[in-house]
């Protein structure tokens, strides 16, 4: 006797789902590595240990992931201030957090790049403190908290906003002070969601390229960035090159994400 299930047509949305994601992820990722697996175990080695390989490398990954911790504090910040406070104007700036969705990276990496510009608003008055933001690594930092910073907002406003105050009040009559309220009582719930955002914004900062190119300065071995050595792979016809850079750093991000997921697991394990 067959089971009757839940969801109609259970067979065909499974298919489509799955061919979907085939044709969309899994075809193109095996594509890519199969591009790549035909240069060889040498070929990987020489580049992949390149000394401008490793250098772009380092400030992909560090810079990400900088830039990604800064978001999840001023991220929490901000939340805190959208959710638990009323004030004119709280809808513009709430609106204000989903403009890196929206704007194109290309016109958001020019727009950077003439703000903090030697000669821009805020590079202008930087440059008299000896610090040069634009076309150096800072610039890099800068770009890539831009487009990371909203994917923690949003993250953690759903969960900020089903929590409610009710812990908090129990907490503060029992004597907590509003330290050990926060530090005790809210945080720990919010800790899941901090690991999610941070995530997501690591994540979408490591394939980053339109906002960082304007900005860095594209300087070999000091502002270069792994997605730009692939372009410029592509752009000398050397495929191949590039589906080695690619490849190596897709695995390196899938390893790294698997950790902060491992993690994540872990916490929401203890907080059971």
């Amino acid at each position: 006797m067959s089971t009757r299930r839940v969801i109609p047509g259970f067979g065909l949305s499974l298919g489509f789902t799955v061919t979907y994601l085939s044709l969309i992820i899994l075809i193109p990722l095996a594509a890519l590595f199969i591009k790549a697996g035909g240069a060889g175990w040498d070929e990987w080695l020489k580049l992949l240990g390149s000394p401008r390989v490793l250098a772009a490398a380092k400030l992909t990954f560090g810079a990400s992931a900088a830039a990604a911790g800064v978001s999840v504090v001023f991220g929490l910040l901000v939340t805190w201030v959208l959710v638990r406070y009323q004030f004119p104007g709280k809808r513009l700036l709430d609106a204000m957090v989903d403009l890196p969705f929206a704007l194109p990276t290309a016109v958001a990496g020019i727009t950077l790049c003439a703000i903090y510009a030697p000669n821009g608003w805020i590079g202008g008055w930087l440059s008299k403190w000896g610090i040069q933001a634009a076309y150096n690594w800072i610039g890099v930092f800068i770009a890539l908290t831009f487009i990371g910073f909203p994917f923690v907002v949003r993250t953690l406003q759903p969960v900020m906003e089903d929590m409610g105050r009710e812990i908090e009040e129990a907490a503060a009559t029992l004597g907590a002070n509003r330290w050990q309220v926060f530090s005790r009582v809210v945080l720990p719930l919010l800790v899941p969601a901090l690991v999610t955002g941070f995530t997501l914004a690591f994540a979408r900062a490591i394939g980053e390229y339109g906002s960082v190119i304007f900005i860095s300065g594209n300087l070999p071995m000091k502002t270069e960035i792994l997605p730009l050595l692939i372009v410029s792979q592509l752009e000398q016809f050397h495929y191949e090159g590039a589906a080695v850079i690619a490849a190596g750093m897709l695995i390196v991000s899938f390893l790294l994400l698997l950790l902060i997921n491992l993690l994540q697991r872990r916490l929401d394990w203890q907080n059971r």
